[in-house]
């Protein structure tokens, strides 16, 4: 009998969003909506399992947890990229780590909503009414504002479409971003500074790696306009939180829309008090849509690796198969 564990479902969703009972007979699926942080706690609550899926990045697997246990054969990430999980030592050890394919949609929909609700003050107004008041300020438009995109992949350049669909100058960088690129989804390429510079908006959409991390500090933070807003939709870690507390807090930036952060789920001290920076939970691929395509090829993963193969989507495929039989 397979034993497999699904971590941090915080909405108590996974069950409906796949059909585990798909999986052979005896297939022991547990679901933890907890989260855990410390390795030696999550080593102790995973130890006898032989499987685990993964959610997103909330839940580490660097080696020291890996090398604690001893019966895990198979790791699977919902989404295809996980900078949380060590997969070299997972190799070493011959756990299988594979991951789903997601939509290609959903983060930059959500971008907008952030967006949207920072120029209008939607969540301001919002808790105003409630409490009985009426129109408690003004918000700005869209029209003629210059939206900077850092990074110009899939969802960067959904997120250009449409704010040229806004009738906004769209501006681009990357550390790889081609000027014909650029010109495919109506963007201009620029250099970071000018981008930092001109932005009455700067979207993040890179992928978290070595040369990503703490990209935005506090010497690009001052390069903004006292007027721009800053969105990260992409990793936390992209952004130094503590200088974009700051920033906002002196007046540097005018805001900020955030949906991920350094620690998750723990806020930075400060971030909290900030009336204007919107605050979403890590909410991007966090659709019925998302979710539900990410669970069934999670099922896929397992069923192939019950029935002695190696599953599809492998991040490590010179791995031996995992079989659990």
């Amino acid at each position: 009998m397979a034993r497999v564990a699904i971590l941090d479902d915080y909405q108590h969703v996974a069950r409906r969003m796949a059909d585990w009972s798909s999986l052979p007979p005896g297939t022991d699926v547990s679901v933890f909506a907890d989260h855990l942080k410390d390795t030696a706690t999550v080593a102790a609550r995973l130890a006898d399992f032989d499987a685990v899926v993964a959610m997103r990045e909330r839940t580490a697997f660097p080696r020291a947890l890996l090398e604690r246990l001893p019966k895990l054969k198979l790791l699977v990430t919902t989404g295809m990229r996980n900078a949380s999980i060590d997969v070299a030592a997972a190799t070493e050890r011959g756990i299988v780590v594979c991951g789903t394919a997601g939509l290609p949609y959903p983060t930059a929909e959500l971008t907008w909503g952030l967006i949207l609700a920072l120029m209008r003050r939607i969540p301001a107004e919002d808790r105003a009414t409630r409490e009985g008041q009426w129109q408690v300020s003004c918000g700005l438009g869209l029209n003629g504002k210059t939206l900077g995109v850092i990074g110009l992949g899939g969802l960067g350049s959904r997120v250009a479409k449409v704010g040229r669909a806004f009738e906004m100058d769209v501006i681009a960088w990357s550390q790889n971003l081609t000027e014909a690129r650029a010109a495919e989804v109506g963007a201009k390429l620029v250099a970071k500074d000018e981008l930092l510079a001109r932005a009455d908006v700067a979207s993040i959409h890179l992928v978290l790696s070595d040369r990503t991390r703490g990209l935005i500090g506090a010497r690009e933070l001052s390069l903004m306009k006292p007027t721009a807003y800053l969105i990260n939709t992409s990793r936390g870690p992209i952004v130094d939180e503590g200088a974009l507390v700051t920033a906002v807090r002196k007046g540097t930036i005018a805001g900020a829309g955030l949906d991920v952060y350094e620690n998750e789920p723990v806020l930075s001290p400060g971030l909290a008090d900030l009336e204007n920076v919107v605050l979403a939970p890590h909410l991007g691929s966090a659709t019925i849509g998302t979710r539900t395509k990410m669970g069934m090829i999670a099922v896929d993963n397992l069923l192939a690796a019950c029935a002695g193969k190696r599953p599809p989507n492998c991040v490590n495929p010179e791995t031996l198969t995992a079989g659990f039989s």
